[in-house]
């Protein structure tokens, strides 16, 4: 059934986005057939988002198809493997985020690792993070939400995607860095159903992506403390970063970048690094980011978004060690 699936996705994908395939190969050819590009959630999450973007403006510069092929469960571990055991051809790309840097701690004994079975190619967004509480909480600032939470040890609780999301991560380097203690609520299904909760009180705050939180934010269904972003958000102006207020080490919130199957050769690995590149700096891609609240951000070269990716990884390895954190 998934094989007929992907065939369909082909054919329609052909119909929508008919390829020019001379216009962007390299000397042995690639493409010269579709290429696969595999989101690790269901359609409508962040990665699904960023990969509907770029794919009209990869089938365009690569001159053939491209198909998304969804493939969500065990926290992105499946299309990490999908992609992992993939003829390395460059026909089979992945699009991840800062699951693939905090799933080696979480997950040490999956035998399937980023930087030992893919190769990263290059950064393509930034999604804000934003830290919200209920509007019922006193509290109209980090400041003030941290003087409350002190003077109230125990009673608040924040929502998570699950327990080892980049969500919950970042509660635990603020909660590291603020001495506060909030007790972790985790949900299933993504992000859509914490939001869910928040927004009716069954949980008083959380991090969230900005573009999931910034419409509650302006009906006052949320208020909006800080912004995981190295700069301010004109969608919210008199909202600071949380760089601005002291955590410098919040100035990602959820990144998305592009890996491939380890052995690809070089050539291979440099055109789509190329394209990649020129679908991030296009007026549409850069229009429609903007308007979710998303920033475009590439790498200087696959060399960098690898030590990017190892950073990551040795990061999050520490917030996950000292806040105990497991699969479970």
């Amino acid at each position: 059934m998934r094989a007929r699936g992907f065939l369909l996705g082909v054919a329609l994908a052909a119909a929508l986005f008919p390829g020019t395939g001379a216009l962007a190969q390299t000397k042995d050819g690639y493409p010269n057939r579709a290429l696969r590009l595999i989101v690790p959630n269901a359609p409508g999450g962040a990665s699904d988002f960023t990969a509907r973007i770029i794919q009209p403006h990869w089938a365009e510069q690569f001159g053939q198809t491209v198909v998304i092929d969804n493939r969500g469960g065990a926290a992105g571990n499946i299309a990490l493997e999908t992609t992992a055991r993939s003829t390395p051809d460059g026909y089979t790309l992945l699009i991840a985020s800062n699951t693939q840097a905090i799933n080696p701690s979480i997950y040490p004994n999956f035998p399937w690792k980023p930087l030992e079975h893919l190769i990263p190619i290059t950064q393509v967004a930034d999604i804000p993070g934003s830290l919200v509480v209920h509007p019922s909480m006193p509290v109209k600032s980090v400041k003030e939400l941290i003087a409350y939470g002190k003077a109230n040890p125990g009673k608040f609780n924040y929502g998570s995607p699950s327990p080892s999301s980049a969500n919950r991560l970042a509660m635990e380097i603020f909660m590291r860095h603020t001495g506060t203690k909030f007790a972790h609520v985790p949900y299933k299904g993504g992000s859509g159903p914490m939001l869910i909760a928040l927004v009716a009180n069954e949980v008083n705050l959380a991090f969230a992506t900005f573009s999931s939180t910034v419409n509650f934010a302006k009906q006052d269904r949320l208020r909006m403390l800080g912004v995981i972003a190295p700069e301010r958000l004109a969608a919210m102006p008199d909202v600071p970063t949380m760089p601005e207020l002291g955590f410098k080490d919040m100035r990602t919130g959820t990144w998305m970048g592009i890996f491939v199957t380890k052995g690809t050769p070089a050539p291979i690995v440099k055109r789509i690094f190329e394209v990649s590149t020129k679908t991030m700096e296009h007026p549409d891609v850069l229009k429609r980011f903007a308007v979710a609240g998303t920033r475009s951000a590439v790498s200087r070269t696959p060399e960098d978004f690898r030590a990017f990716v190892k950073s990551e990884i040795d990061n999050y390895a520490v917030v996950i060690k000292e806040a105990g954190i497991t699969a479970d």
